[in-house]
């Protein structure tokens, strides 16, 4: 009988592309067909309705009953005139993935079946929300929760071989009004730095009146054939391999990196790519990624809310697509051991109404003042709230991946580059000039920052947070993460360092100090108290990590821990000044994080001991059985000991490593049972980490030393070498 990876093996060896066609010959002709977009938006609603809609767009403002009516039959005869026979108000609950629920326009009537959308239907909704995490803000009998329309993310048409959906972007609140989603937060905090941004602003630039945070989400990932990923319970069921031990052959040489894509993946990559091109996702770039079957796409800069509706819009799209072609897409950030994990880089800046992006340098000193302003508040907003960043991008899955060799640690430290460094070492230790001419090298003490600035700026990529000569790089964020919780964080402490800024300016400025002067007093200022965050070096190596320490810097390596800041004095605080989250909202969102984190180990824990006890150990005792029957015939031969002394070794290695796995797995899954009962969450979580997590690396270390041993043809699981290499 044919084991199941030998039957995946075969299957992966066999797989035909399917044939992918392109919409158009250009994408620029089918690029967002399937979004209700603002050309749409004026083919379809009235003159008056549309500015009124782009108001609310642009502004925020609020649309009353009659005008989302007129909107909602505009998008109905959009959505039904492409096909769609469902609506579907689409969210992103903390669970971390995106949620829907699907209604059908049709409705019967005395006068016959029609089909209807109600602006009530397009503003809000009212789904079953008992079963989504909370922490603790309702009673599971309190099930009802709201999803509210977010005009500022268009509405789209989700295609599939059976039908097509209308979704529409919403925020996703309780009955008493707490934020239950990603979304509702990270539109507090972009319409808290927009206000401060544009306060600041005014010192500079009298005609800037609105300022969005942009971003740009490169998204790294495996794929892996479907066969073999079905053959292998611990990637179905938690996302990355339990055990496995390295392939002989893994990215040692380098020779994945920016490679020739395979042809199967490259068809894969142009099907899904015109997927979300359809969607008016602009994917820019594709190419082969560090480790072996890792790959890498990258849009064009959008709008912040949209750039994350759109990345988690796309993981969705991912894998929808990867099925059509026999792959299986790994988001997991470490999904196997000893090569690269995958990140999501968060490619953050700050532009105006007037097209400036205020991170990146001017043309002459005077301009740079306010480049300056808004650069140095954002190292001293990460200085100062560098363990809530930390926290932002916690979770279990990112702990495999943070301080290994491919992403940065889990110390929050800047890379500028040493040209900026020397340029704020510089302005930290000149004199201020009361005298200035505007041709003069230095003006008010600013040195002139080097056009070269955006070529010369290196990625650094032991950094967590690295200026890229025009805007910042979050490298720590995890590929399978919702962006929106590290933007939320980056945003709203900007925001807030932001309006200290301008308090502390304006405080000058009243005692009689010239604008300019009274500018950069506080730019010198700010620059000196945030220095300790600065480093250029080598984030991997011990010696930063005891610098790190020397300076103050935190160095919380594990998810609980981290997640501690989001309830911190200090957090608590500037979630308040901000309007972010209640003390409710935080520590209910504290607890969620807390449980996820729990319940994933207790999953990687369950798994483990199935596959160990009903897998691997039958799997070696049987080679074991064989080699003993071996040892036997051999006695019965009368060849003599020296004949006996490799098998009878083979078997006592075995034993061993047999032995230690089982012992490990009893208890670890009796550590398990007692964590269970813990009832405080923060107390479970660590307890998990702490007394259950432990006995993982041992369990897999002895397998992978018994994979190594077994007879190859009996192993039950697919290899690294046939997960990363058949393609």
């Amino acid at each position: 009988m044919k084991s199941l990876r030998t039957i995946a093996i075969k299957e992966a060896q066999s797989r035909i592309n399917p044939e992918v066609k392109a919409p158009a010959a250009k994408i620029s002709e089918f690029f967002g067909v399937n979004v209700f977009d603002k050309k749409k938006m004026k083919d379809f609603l009235s003159k008056e309705v549309y500015n009124k809609l782009i108001s609310a767009i642009d502004n925020g403002e609020l649309i009353n009953q009659e005008d989302a009516n007129h909107i909602a039959t505009a998008i109905k005869s959009w959505a039904m005139g492409k096909g769609a026979t469902h609506y579907t108000h689409w969210f992103q609950p903390l669970t971390g993935t995106t949620a829907e629920k699907h209604d059908s326009f049709f409705e019967p009537s005395s006068d016959g079946p029609i089909e209807i959308f109600a602006g009530s239907a397009l503003v809000q909704q009212e789904p079953d929300a008992s079963s989504f995490p909370n922490g603790g803000i309702r009673n599971t009998f309190e099930a009802r929760g709201y999803t509210a329309w977010d005009p500022s993310s268009p509405a789209f048409i989700m295609e599939s071989a059976a039908g097509k959906t209308l979704c529409i972007p919403t925020v996703f609140v309780s009955y008493t009004g707490e934020a239950l989603d990603y979304k509702a937060p990270l539109l507090k905090a972009l319409n808290a730095m927009d206000k401060a941004a544009v306060d600041v602003c005014q010192f500079f630039d009298k005609s800037i009146t609105k300022v969005n945070a942009s971003l740009g989400i490169e998204q790294e990932y495996f794929l892996v054939d479907l066969a073999l990923y079905n053959a292998r319970p611990d990637l179905v069921l938690t996302g990355r391999t339990l055990f496995g031990h390295m392939s002989a052959k893994g990215q040692q040489l380098e020779d994945h990196y920016f490679g020739s894509i395979p042809e199967r993946v490259f068809s894969y990559m142009v099907d899904f790519e015109n997927e979300a091109l359809k969607l008016g996702i602009p994917l820019k770039t594709r190419h082969n990624e560090v480790a072996p079957m890792q790959f890498e796409c990258a849009p064009i800069y959008e709008e912040i809310n949209l750039a994350i509706d759109h990345n988690q819009l796309l993981m969705d799209l991912m894998e929808k697509v990867a099925l059509r072609h026999k792959f299986k897409v790994l988001l997991h950030e470490k999904p196997y051991a000893g090569i690269n994990g995958s990140g999501k880089h968060n490619n953050w800046s700050l532009i105006t109404d007037t097209g400036k992006n205020l991170l990146a340098p001017g043309k002459t000193p005077k301009n740079n003042l306010m480049f300056l302003a808004f650069f140095v508040n954002t190292v001293k907003a990460v200085h100062e709230h560098a363990d809530l960043l930390r926290a932002s991008i916690a979770s279990v899955s990112n702990d495999h991946r943070l301080g290994a060799n491919e992403a940065p640690p889990a110390i929050i430290s800047i890379f500028l580059g040493q040209q900026l460094n020397e340029v704020l070492d510089e302005i930290e230790h000149s004199r201020i000039s009361k005298k200035v001419k505007e041709d003069n090298a230095l003006w008010l003490g600013i040195p002139k920052i080097p056009q070269i600035l955006l070529d010369n700026t290196d990625r650094n990529r032991t950094s967590p947070f690295a200026f890229t000569g025009n805007k910042f790089e979050l490298r720590a964020v995890g590929s399978s993460a919702n962006s929106s919780a590290p933007m939320t964080v980056l945003n709203a402490i900007v925001a807030d360092q932001l309006v200290k800024f301008k308090i502390d300016v304006d405080k000058l400025i009243k005692k009689g100090e010239k604008k300019d002067v009274a500018l950069l007093t506080v730019i010198k200022k700010y620059i000196k108290e945030s220095k300790d965050i600065r480093f250029e070096g080598n984030g991997y190596s011990q010696e930063w990590a005891d610098e790190a320490e020397k300076r103050g810097l935190s160095n919380i390596k594990t998810t609980p821990v981290a997640l501690d800041a989001y309830v911190s004095e200090k957090s608590t605080e500037l979630f308040a000044k901000i309007n972010l989250f209640s003390k409710r909202e935080a520590h209910a969102r504290h607890e969620i994080l807390l449980e996820n984190y729990y319940k994933k180990l207790q999953i990687e824990a369950r798994v483990m001991g199935e596959m160990t006890n009903s897998m691997i150990i039958p799997a070696v005792i049987a080679y074991q059985n064989t080699l003993i029957e071996n040892a036997k015939g051999l006695k019965d031969l009368g060849l003599g000991e020296d004949a006996l002394e490799t098998p009878l070794a083979i078997i006592g290695k075995i034993s061993e490593h047999l032995k230690i796995v089982k012992n490990s797995i009893d208890t670890m899954l009796e550590a398990r049972k007692v964590t269970n009962h813990i009832e405080d969450t923060r107390d479970k979580a660590i307890s998990y980490d702490l007394e259950v997590k432990s006995y993982f690396d041992t369990i897999r270390y002895h397998t992978d030393k018994l994979e190594q041993i077994v007879d190859d043809s009996v192993w039950p699981l697919p290899k690294f070498r046939e997960l990363l290499f058949l393609k």
